[in-house]
């Protein structure tokens, strides 16, 4: 059923940008450790800093899938009610 609200009421996918940030986490490593084989420095420094974001972000995304349903909810818990219009 949609309210129309569905912007301001609007799930996180947790675990879909679960993996994204695994698959982001195996590339930057992948990056980091090819550019540093080959010589490249300043692209393996951009990469394990990226590297490092990634994994900061998959912890977090951890952290708030490990809180329960109530910050990802699945197709059991129903919709919010649409917020009051000013």
């Amino acid at each position: 059923m949609r309210t129309g609200s569905e912007p301001l009421t609007a799930r996180s996918p947790l675990r879909m940008r679960f993996w994204f940030s695994v698959w982001g986490l195996a590339w930057a490593a992948l990056g980091t450790a090819a550019f540093a084989l080959t010589g490249r420095t300043g692209w393996a420094v951009a990469c394990g800093v990226l590297m490092v974001v990634v994994a900061a972000d998959l912890a977090w995304v951890v952290h708030r899938i490990r809180q329960g349903p109530h910050y990802q909810p699945g197709r059991d818990i129903p919709p919010y009610d649409p917020p009051d219009a000013p």
